[in-house]
């Protein structure tokens, strides 16, 4: 299928504005996100930064009640740990909006995969239902707890953020994208089909892009 065919199919499925009667979730929101910089906690620093540039599209990154199980998605996005350092994560800051509703997400899961072939590949780390520290319209800080151990030696690694919301409650929450593509581009899946594209991993089924909108922060340790 074209990447033409695909983009008239995900236009189907736009549900632009915070508010909207849908019956059932929808793929992507055209809604600029509210961009929050938060400091950097005493003893950290900003690891990484792709936080801006925003496209104005949202992308759904969401764990959805069980009625809609069938749209659970994840998105993703990759960064490098240059070579020689150490990273230990401390807290991730992502932009992104609240679309079909208005939230909020009672929690968010974090994963971390290893790259493989400019993918994600295998799961390195999964920290589920970690609070939100600070929820500026679906922007969040999201400050690690001490059971989450994100420690990463020099390489190429995905990170992907998951809203658990519930849409009969709050809608669906877009992790918002970044215009400028740092690395590979993004990947984006939905395992149990309800969209229609993308049941595995894969960075050309959507067409939007190239990249999200993220930031870490925690210690680095050089090698």
């Amino acid at each position: 299928m074209t990447k033409t065919v695909l983009l008239a199919s995900a236009a189907i499925l736009v549900m632009g504005g915070a508010a909207s009667a849908a019956t059932h979730p929808s793929l992507v929101a055209h809604v600029p996100a509210h961009h929050v910089v938060s400091g950097v906690a005493p003893g950290s620093t900003t690891l990484y930064d792709q936080n801006g540039n925003d496209n104005g599209v949202g992308l759904v990154s969401q764990n959805f009640e069980s009625t809609f199980d069938a749209y659970d998605a994840q998105a993703a996005d990759d960064f490098q740990v240059p070579s020689g350092h150490k990273w230990k994560v401390k807290e991730v800051d992502v932009t992104g909006v609240y679309f079909n509703g208005y939230g909020p997400a009672t929690s968010v899961n974090i994963f971390v995969y290893k790259n493989k072939g400019g993918l994600p590949g295998s799961l390195k780390t999964e920290c589920d239902n970690v609070n939100i520290a600070n929820d500026a319209g679906g922007s969040f800080t999201i400050k690690l707890p001490k059971s989450c151990k994100i420690s990463l030696k020099a390489g190429t690694y995905w990170l992907s953020v998951q809203a658990n919301l519930a849409f009969s409650q709050g809608g669906e929450w877009g992790w918002e994208g970044n215009s400028v593509q740092t690395g590979n581009a993004y990947a984006w899946q939905n395992p149990g089909g309800g969209f229609g594209l993308c049941t595995t991993w894969g960075t050309e089924c959507l067409g939007y892009g190239p990249d999200f909108m993220f930031a870490l922060k925690g210690k680095d340790a050089t090698l």
